[in-house]
C-alpha cells in the first residue's frame, strides 16, 4: 500500500496525484492510500476526505461506470466543469468572463444506451461497472427519466429474440414525442423470419420505432422531436442533446449571442437544434456531415409554419470546412462540434468577417 496526496482532478474526473498517479473516486485534497497498478492506484481507501466529499445519491455509484463524480458536492462540480475551461484558455494567454454551471435535474434524461446480454434465464441490461466489460443492472439509476428505465425490460425481451450469447448488444432508447424509439446494434444478421420477431416486438411493447444495426424493422408512429415551432423525425440512434433542460438552456444562450442577426450560419447542425428555433427571426444555413440528419431538418423545416428560409448542406466540415468566400452572406455563426473539436474550421471564421459566434 502506498500513500499519495491528490492534486487536482483530470477530464475524466480521476483524481491525479504526483507522478502522476490516477486514483478513481478521489477528490483534490484528499490523502489516500492503494496499490499501485502502473500510474492507477487499485482498492482505495480516503485516509483524509474532502470537505467537498458527499454520500453519492445514486445506490448503484461505486459500481456503475457511467458517472464520475457524484461522491463530490453539487458546488464542486460546477466549479469543477468552469475550470477545464478556463485551464484550456489559460493554457493560451486567453480569459473571458464565465458564466455559472446549468445543471439538469434527476431522471431527465431522455436519451441512454443500454448494454444487454443474454443469459441462461433470459436477458440482462445496465451499463458497464467502472473501467470493465461486465454489465451491471441499474434499476434505481437517478438520471435517466422513468420512461427509459421503463425500456429495460423490452430491449432484454428484443435480446432474447435476436441476441446471441456471445456478443453483447448496445440498445440506444430514445424518448419521443410518440414514445420509445430504439436503435439496436450488434445483434443477430438480418434475415426473414427475424424481421417478423422483432416486428412482432415492436407491435407488442408498443415502441414508436425499432431499428437493426440501421435498418429499420418497424415504425408504428414517427418518433418525432419537437425543435422550436418543427416537428423532426430523426434517424434511428442519431444524436440528440441529452436532457431537455439542457437543449432549452444551450437555445437560450444561442438565442442571445446571435441577438438579431438575420442571416445565420449553423455549423454542425444536426437534425435542426439550434436552426429550426433560430429560423423563427433568421434566415438560416445549415451545415452537417450526416446526409440521413439533413434530410430529416429539411422536411421539418417544410412541415412548419411561420418559420424563414432554411438552406443546407451535407459536408464534411473536418476535410472540407467553409471557407472565407463562403462565410461572407452571414452576420452570425452557431458552431456545435463533436469532442474531436473542428480546428479547421475555426481557424477559418476566426479569419472571417463574421464577429458574433455562438
Amino acid at each position: 500500500m502506498t500513500q499519495h496526496s491528490i492534486l487536482r482532478l483530470g477530464h475524466h474526473g480521476d483524481g491525479i496525484a504526483e507522478g502522476p498517479v490516477f486514483a478513481p473516486l478521489t477528490l483534490p485534497g484528499e490523502v489516500v492510500t492503494g496499490t499501485l497498478d502502473g500510474t492507477r492506484l487499485k482498492d482505495v481507501k480516503i485516509v483524509t476526505p474532502s470537505d467537498a466529499r458527499v454520500a453519492a445519491p445514486c445506490s448503484h455509484f461505486k459500481s456503475c461506470g457511467g458517472c464520475q463524480l457524484q461522491h463530490a458536492s453539487d458546488p464542486f462540480v460546477a466549479e469543477y466543469k468552469v475550470n477545464i475551461v478556463k485551464t484550456a484558455l489559460s493554457s493560451h494567454g486567453l480569459s473571458t468572463e464565465m458564466r455559472p454551471c446549468l445543471t439538469s435535474p434527476k431522471a431527465s434524461r431522455r436519451r441512454a444506451s443500454f448494454s444487454v446480454k443474454r443469459t441462461k434465464k433470459g436477458a440482462m441490461s445496465g451499463f458497464h461497472t467502472r473501467g470493465s466489460d461486465i454489465v451491471i443492472e441499474v434499476p434505481n439509476c437517478i438520471l435517466v427519466h422513468p420512461d427509459i428505465l421503463s425500456a429495460r425490460p423490452i430491449v432484454e425481451a428484443i435480446a432474447c429474440v435476436g441476441g446471441s450469447r456471445k456478443a453483447e448488444l448496445a440498445a440506444t432508447v430514445t424518448l419521443s414525442n410518440a414514445g420509445l424509439d430504439i436503435a439496436v446494434s450488434n445483434g443477430k444478421p438480418l434475415d426473414g423470419p427475424l424481421r417478423i420477431a422483432l416486428a412482432q416486438e415492436t407491435e407488442k411493447h408498443g415502441i414508436a420505432r425499432l431499428a437493426w444495426d440501421g435498418e429499420v424493422i418497424a415504425m408504428r408512429h414517427p418518433p418525432s422531436q419537437t425543435f422550436g415551432s418543427a416537428k423532426v423525425v430523426p434517424p434511428a440512434g442519431s444524436f440528440l442533446q441529452a436532457t431537455p433542460e439542457g437543449e432549452a438552456d444551450l437555445l437560450r444562450t444561442v438565442q442571445e449571442i446571435v441577438g438579431s442577426a438575420a442571416r445565420i450560419l449553423d455549423l454542425f447542425s444536426g437534425c435542426g437544434t439550434f436552426s429550426l428555433p433560430l429560423a423563427k427571426t433568421a434566415e438560416i444555413h445549415a451545415v452537417e456531415g450526416d446526409a440521413e440528419m439533413v434530410k430529416a431538418l429539411d422536411a421539418g423545416w417544410r412541415q412548419a409554419v411561420g418559420l424563414k428560409k432554411v438552406t443546407h448542406e451535407a459536408r464534411d466540415l473536418f476535410r472540407r470546412p467553409l471557407m472565407l468566400d463562403e462565410l461572407v452572406k452571414f452576420d452570425a455563426a452557431v458552431i456545435d462540434p463533436p469532442r474531436a473539436g473542428t480546428e479547421a474550421q475555426i481557424s477559418v471564421l476566426a479569419e472571417s468577417r463574421i464577429k458574433t459566434i455562438a
